[in-house]
């Protein structure tokens, strides 16, 4: 049975890896320190005896017992409301974490996929957005810790791989959404949810024009899958390329929830990009993959999962406190 070990493992997307990956006959190691993971998100594995979790931030020392085949570093805050309130703590784990992660990847003589985003790419002004494409980010923008701590990541994984000879993979990630996702963590399908749900007008930033495209989370787990066990090295671009503006999708998700709010707009937040769209090309060639679930299919999934939200979670106004993970 093949080892491996997943970062972030109860964030959102990791921990449908976990379950991914379980389900492929692996034995999962799951690491988190519960900055803005939740406990609940891997519940269903506690007993499982394919899986075993460490609590542990991976901006310390990180030390596995016994043989690693496999390494998928996803710990990281992934939302715009998490980098103002811990922006020291992103920029941390994404180099400082991205480092000993390689680091016992050398030791174990594994492989490393780190997930890097479509972020890299800062506000494009290539549209869509390719692989060789290097960006428009403002190093000093309240999204700079984000965006360069990605950057960074990138740059210290080829760098491994070129001077260490270490086996390595990139994927960068588009805009996903599926259950797990934290309600309040200001990304705009769980905000026009959340806002839905508890009988709120939409809040639109900007005038609504700005696009982004959508990748439900199975499709986007089989794309990082795939990524995984090909012998590609470079970045790939793992999303879904059907683009909308925002003012169009509030209007899907009033006609989803089958509420009558109204949209309301306000002022657009520095460096919000504009438009963000993947060419998956390159995904489509090396992995023969694409998405298979429509938006429409997806948001009845993800709508549903909140539904079943307690209204104590619907209504408390932050996610998490996260006042005790920040070290002075």
């Amino acid at each position: 049975m093949k080892k491996v070990l997943i970062t972030g493992a109860a964030g959102f997307l990791g921990s449908h890896l976990c379950d991914r990956f379980i389900k492929e006959g692996y034995f999962v190691i799951g690491m988190d320190n519960f900055i803005t993971g939740d406990k609940k998100n891997l519940q269903h594995l506690e007993n499982h005896p394919n899986f075993e979790f460490i609590e542990h931030d991976v901006t310390e020392f990180v030390d596995i017992k016994g043989d690693l085949d496999y390494i998928l570093h996803f710990a990281s805050p992934a939302s715009p409301i998490d980098y103002l309130k811990i922006p020291i703590q992103t920029l941390k784990v994404g180099s400082l974490g991205t480092h000993n992660l390689l680091g016992l990847a050398k030791a174990k003589n594994a492989r490393i996929l780190i997930a890097s985003t479509s972020e890299v790419y800062g506000d494009p002004l290539v549209h869509p957005q390719t692989e060789d494409y290097y960006g428009n980010v403002n190093t000093i923008g309240p999204r700079g810790v984000y965006d360069e701590a990605k950057r960074f990541q990138e740059s210290i994984t080829m760098a491994y791989h070129r001077f260490h000879g270490l086996d390595t993979r990139i994927v960068r990630i588009f805009n996903t959404y599926g259950s797990r996702m934290r309600l309040n963590d200001g990304r705009v399908i769980p905000a026009f949810i959340g806002q839905a749900l508890r009988g709120e007008d939409l809040t639109i930033f900007g005038d609504g024009s700005q696009t982004r495209s959508f990748c439900y989370v199975d499709d986007q787990v089989e794309g990082i899958y795939r990524l995984l066990l090909s012998d590609y090295i470079y970045p790939v671009n793992i999303g879904n390329p059907h683009e909308i503006t925002i003012k169009e999708f509030a209007e899907e998700i009033i006609k989803l929830t089958k509420t009558k709010q109204k949209i309301v707009y306000k002022e657009l937040p520095e460096n919000d990009p504009l438009q963000r769209q993947p060419d998956i090309t390159l995904a489509k060639k090396l992995l023969n993959w694409e998405p298979k679930i429509d938006r429409e299919e997806g948001m009845k999934i993800t709508y549903e999962y909140f539904k079943k939200l307690s209204r104590e979670e619907l209504f408390k106004s932050e996610h998490k406190d996260f006042k005790k993970h920040i070290k002075k």
